[in-house]
């Protein structure tokens, strides 16, 4: 229910904006408005700009929803929604609740934009806790990008929240990718089922039971090497091992990218920077993190879209875009079907 009524359906929610935290990111307002008008102009996505009135720039005619105030990346998560009711973030979020927009796209906090996504849209029934569900590429191997989660929502969690994590993963997986039957997999330690923390044992045997239904296939336990190859389409484990195997993913690709510029970039490396620049080129847009479409907060009722805080207006375009189709595509009833279906006990 959204507060000024029931939220629109079929072709009145698919004609809803998406709403776009303008003052959110590194590079905010310039790179998210550019963003903004590109993917409104070549797409026809209806975007909605919410930020501060006349600090935007050059918006291009979109619609904007105004908001006075700016929870910045060095707020406090949960103060900041709470104090700032007027900032762009959670003037976002409201817009969704109340059937003003069909999803929302930030770059800004991650902590407050899925406060303000969990506080003002609320938790979908049955969800013990959302979580950061975030593409990882498969380079080379022909498959869609691997989806992990917890990428960062939860630091601390039980093993029934990874099997709904294993559920709603699946979910976004099938809406996403299209994969009719994702595996799913449990990040530790080893290979074999006795590896591990409490955590991951327990949460092993609870998937490998089937609690977590039929909409999944459950492989067994990979290893952070595992990442990049395609194993899996969905990986969980908990938001603190997860955002720290992001990370390290994150500035390993960096340094090696970097390293590799560097090298070629050397005198009388000409022929060999010739050579090898347009095989590695393909490589390297693919593991470039602004054409996933960011991150995608599961388990609230609306579509949240985590964008990357150094975000261009590259980045936004794929954001926004993706945002949209799954919205209209059904994302939030698919995750709310998949983790009703096999209601998973919460544990004491």
């Amino acid at each position: 229910m959204a507060r000024g009524g029931v939220r629109p359906t079929g072709e009145a929610f698919a004609g809803l904006p998406v709403a776009v935290d303008a003052m959110g990111g590194d590079h905010a307002p310039s790179q998210i408005v550019a963003g903004a008008r590109q993917v409104a102009e070549q797409s026809g996505i209806a975007v909605l700009l919410v930020g501060r009135p006349g600090e935007m720039g050059d918006t291009g005619g979109l619609p904007e929803l105004p908001a006075s105030e700016v929870i910045g990346m060095d707020d406090d998560p949960g103060q900041g929604v709470r104090q700032k009711k007027d900032s762009s973030l959670v003037r976002a979020a409201e817009a969704v609740r109340d059937g003003k927009a069909l999803a929302m796209v930030s770059a800004g906090n991650t902590g407050a934009t899925m406060a303000s996504a969990l506080l003002r849209m609320g938790r979908l029934p049955g969800v013990i806790r959302p979580a950061i569900a975030t593409p990882i590429p498969n380079p080379g191997t022909g498959k869609p990008p691997t989806v992990l989660l917890d990428s960062g929502a939860n630091a601390e969690c039980n093993p029934q929240m990874l099997v709904q994590f294993a559920q709603m993963g699946a979910a976004f997986a099938r809406k996403r990718y299209g994969v009719a039957l994702p595996t799913v997999a449990l990040l530790s330690i080893g290979e074999e089922k006795s590896k591990g923390t409490p955590l991951e044992k327990e949460t092993h045997a609870l998937l490998a039971s089937g609690l977590g239904g039929d909409g999944f296939e459950f492989i067994g336990n990979v290893e952070g090497r595992d990442f990049l190859g395609g194993v899996a389409d969905v990986i969980v484990t908990d938001g603190f091992t997860g955002n720290v195997a992001l990370k390290t993913l994150e500035g390993s690709l960096k340094f090696l990218v970097g390293a590799l510029t560097e090298i070629l970039g050397r005198p009388g490396l000409e022929q060999a920077a010739a050579a090898l620049i347009p095989e590695i080129a393909p490589l390297a847009e693919e593991l470039e993190p602004e054409g996933t479409g960011g991150a995608m907060l599961l388990g609230v009722n609306g579509v949240c879209v985590i964008s990357h805080g150094s975000s261009s207006s590259k980045a936004m375009v794929n954001a926004i875009t993706v945002a949209h189709d799954l919205a209209v595509g059904g994302l939030v009833a698919a995750v709310a079907d998949a983790v009703s279906e096999i209601p998973v006990p919460v544990g004491d």
